[in-house]
């Protein structure tokens, strides 16, 4: 008894205690001195071998489980985990000291935790690219296999010619890593009521001044750093986090109570248009960037696809109305179905829809009319929401 008691401490002194406070939780996972390896700061094919040896032979395994443990815990999709698995990387080694040794960490987690992820090395950069066979714009990807594979980490270079700088795979099998990670986020994490802050939105609607004060939380704003541009469907069907979406929504619902559907989904639009100020993309990031609705709420600034999935989302969530979204070659707009038309209908695949501009456009546009500038040019429909399916 003795004996056993003296080896427990042993292990347990062989073991560093973190707490990384994470959405509505804390984070808490132990790390043996064994999982803690030592590398060079340039990549290198053969580093990331030895790397992957040495920490595959350690006592890792407490902290996988802990990962998925919390993951499963509070729902956590594939990039949200992913933001889980960057800041306890972080924490073992951090990415100012030694990228390369950061990188590996995140890589080792994600695979050990059943993701098919790779690495590769291009001249000095190390390469950290995920089996995704998603729609992603604004990422390279490679096919091995027949399968894509997404580059995780490129944001942190700014930008990689890979026809130029040519990545050369590192030959490591990781047997567990079979996975396709997604980007879809169908549910956003809850975070501590404690950290949330007010935001004041007003615009008028006929004559009448609204004013809400809505609950927006800045942990959003980092989760969505780096999200990449993801499909149409899958942008525009991104919720908001519970308590902003108390704190909006029933506040809607309640201003448009007596009003008709139309007249509701007016109300809506003009809400999109007016109660945020616009700037595009290049000017506001340098770059397109689509917003979540969520981020839409929280931004100073906000552009019209940022409008188009926040127009959505409200009509989505408080009418449930079939829709399509109508793209331009440099703008997004919302058609909406209703019992009959208004305007100059959007006929697509035998239904007719009536035109929801949600952000503002010369001319004050009614529901129904479309923006002189866009009345001759072909637009497509990138997404059609149908409640029954």
């Amino acid at each position: 008894m003795l004996l056993f008691t003296a080896r427990l401490s042993i292990a347990q002194s062989s073991a560093t205690n973190y707490s990384i406070p994470f959405c509505s939780g804390t984070f808490n996972f132990k790390a043996d001195k064994t999982i803690s390896i030592n590398v060079q700061q340039t990549p290198k094919d053969n580093a990331a071998q030895s790397f992957y040896a040495s920490l595959n032979s350690g006592n890792y395994k407490p902290v996988i489980d802990s990962l998925l443990l919390y993951k499963s815990k509070y729902q956590l999709n594939d990039w949200v985990y992913y933001q889980l698995i960057r800041r306890t990387a972080q924490q073992l080694s951090p990415k100012k000291d030694n990228y390369f040794r950061y990188t590996l960490y995140k890589w080792f987690f994600l695979t050990k935790s059943g993701y098919d992820a790779r690495l590769a090395v291009a001249n000095d950069k190390i390469i950290f690219y995920v089996y995704n066979n998603e729609d992603i714009e604004d990422i390279p990807f490679f096919m091995v296999e027949g399968n894509k594979y997404i580059c995780l980490n490129y944001h942190d270079y700014g930008s990689i010619d890979f026809a130029i700088e040519k990545a050369y795979p590192v030959s490591i099998k990781v047997p567990e890593a079979k996975k396709q990670f997604s980007y879809k986020i169908t549910r956003m994490p809850d975070f501590k009521r404690e950290n949330y802050e007010e935001k004041d939105l007003e615009f008028n609607y006929k004559h009448k001044d609204y004013h809400f004060k809505i609950k927006l939380n800045p942990e959003v704003e980092s989760i969505f750093k780096n999200y990449p541009i993801v499909d149409f469907e899958s942008y525009f069907n991104i919720p908001l986090s519970n308590e902003t979406y108390s704190s909006l929504i029933p506040l809607l619902k309640k201003n448009i109570g007596k009003m008709s559907r139309k007249k509701g989904v007016n109300y809506l639009m003009q809400f999109t248009r007016y109660a945020f100020l616009y700037r595009d993309d290049e000017k506001n990031f340098g770059k397109e960037k689509r917003l979540s609705p969520e981020l839409t709420l929280f931004s100073e600034y906000s552009d019209c696809d940022d409008r188009a999935a926040l127009f959505f989302f409200l009509v989505k969530e408080i009418y449930n109305l079939p829709m399509v979204a109508l793209l331009y070659p440099t703008h997004i707009t919302m058609a909406v179905q209703f019992d009959k038309p208004m305007g100059k209908p959007i006929e697509y695949k035998g239904k007719k829809y009536t035109l929801c501009e949600p952000t503002l456009q010369p001319g004050n546009l009614a529901m129904g009319q479309v923006s002189s500038k866009l009345k001759n040019i072909p637009f497509q429909v990138v997404y059609e929401y149908n409640p029954q399916n």
